[in-house]
């Protein structure tokens, strides 16, 4: 199978012997992780069949967020806790995406760049939230996504957020609606954005190793309008969890590149390119997060700390556009179900044998 698990095992070591000890420790932890996923390593957890009562043995997945193949129930689980806390009336998404001039830097500075990119782009979008010429309210409440790749594995740093078009006045109380075509101006949001970077960095002391031409530049900041609240989150799911490049993107695996297909931007046409087997994995690893850095953020009235309630916002949204204001049902968590290999029947966990390693016991 060409699967990027299957890469990792069978080139990491020569990649390992390559570039030997330039190697970042996190992105060893990373391949190890990645190789090692769903084997005996992590240990395994025992099922039973209701029906036929026959046991059923599972190899433990590694649990690392840039592993490929431990994500795809992470988005099933976040997408249906976002559907159960849906708002309504129409959404923008507003991607702030780094300069070219300023990827080298911020590579070389993730940390600190990546948290000043957050806090850049939602200051900027707090402040004109505030403008009575776009919305007047000084609440908004959206979240954001951090991704660092292009569509060729590039480094292309940029944040998506989902954003309620309006937000809550603390003066009177009431939701201020956007227009359903426009949010706010991108060309202020790139100004904001840029200088709130910028003051960040002179207070980081990072100031003088970035280039001076990025100052006098537009930063690219792009809003989006993308209809009611549920497909909103259906459009941002496969990003929230999403690692760098996906299996079904993989093509083959033939003297010793990858082959891979893509898309360009505003087109929907397939395209194939290929990587050097190397640079595919050098490019794969660059897009690793610092430890413990939270790639997903929310802010304004989605902020889990924020004293008004989903519920209370929800029914002033519905006011403010005219629908009807119905009691929120019950919660209700999913529950993901495992099948029986041999008669269909519904497996039920029993334990789990964890292996005599560091991190367990």
């Amino acid at each position: 199978m060409n699967t990027i698990t299957d890469i990792f095992r069978n080139h990491s070591e020569k990649y390992l012997e390559l570039y030997g000890d330039s190697i970042p420790p996190k992105h060893i932890k990373i391949i190890n992780s990645i190789i090692n996923c769903r084997t005996e390593t992590y240990g395994v957890s025992i099922y039973e069949c209701k029906d036929c009562g026959k046991k059923h043995i599972v190899f433990r997945s590694c649990g690392n967020r840039h592993c490929p193949a431990c994500q795809n129930h992470k988005t099933r689980q976040w997408l249906e806790k976002q559907s159960r806390r849906q708002l309504p009336g129409h959404h923008f998404m507003l991607t702030f995406t780094m300069p070219e001039q300023i990827r080298e830097f911020v590579r070389s500075n993730q940390k600190a760049a990546y948290s000043a990119m957050f806090k850049a782009s939602s200051q900027a979008i707090k402040v004109l939230a505030k403008d009575e010429k776009y919305i007047g309210g000084d609440l908004p409440g959206f979240f954001g996504v951090l991704h660092t790749w292009g569509r060729i594995l590039q480094y292309h740093p940029h944040i998506h957020y989902i954003v309620p078009g309006g937000a809550l006045s603390k003066k009177d109380n009431q939701w201020h609606s956007s227009r359903v075509d426009f949010f706010l101006p991108v060309k202020a949001l790139s100004i904001i954005f840029r200088a709130k970077f910028r003051d960040a960095m002179k207070k980081a002391d990072l100031f003088y190793k970035i280039p001076n031409e990025v100052w006098n530049m537009s930063w690219n900041v792009n809003c989006q309008a993308i209809g009611n609240s549920q497909g909103s989150i259906k459009y941002l799911a496969p990003y929230v969890f999403k690692v760098a490049i996906s299996n079904s993107r993989i093509i083959k695996v033939e003297n010793d590149r990858v082959h891979f297909k893509y898309k360009k931007q505003k087109s929907n046409r397939w395209r194939v390119t290929s990587l050097d087997l190397m640079e595919f994995i050098r490019r794969y690893l660059q897009h690793v997060l610092p430890s413990g850095f939270m790639k997903v953020r929310h802010y304004g009235f989605m902020n889990p700390n924020s004293s008004g309630s989903p519920e209370d916002i929800s029914a002033l949204i519905k006011l403010a556009h005219g629908y009807v204001v119905e009691t929120p049902k019950a919660d209700s968590t999913p529950v993901f179900e495992q099948y029986c290999p041999e008669c269909g029947g519904e497996l039920t966990y029993l334990y789990s044998i964890l292996p005599y390693m560091a991190g367990y016991g």
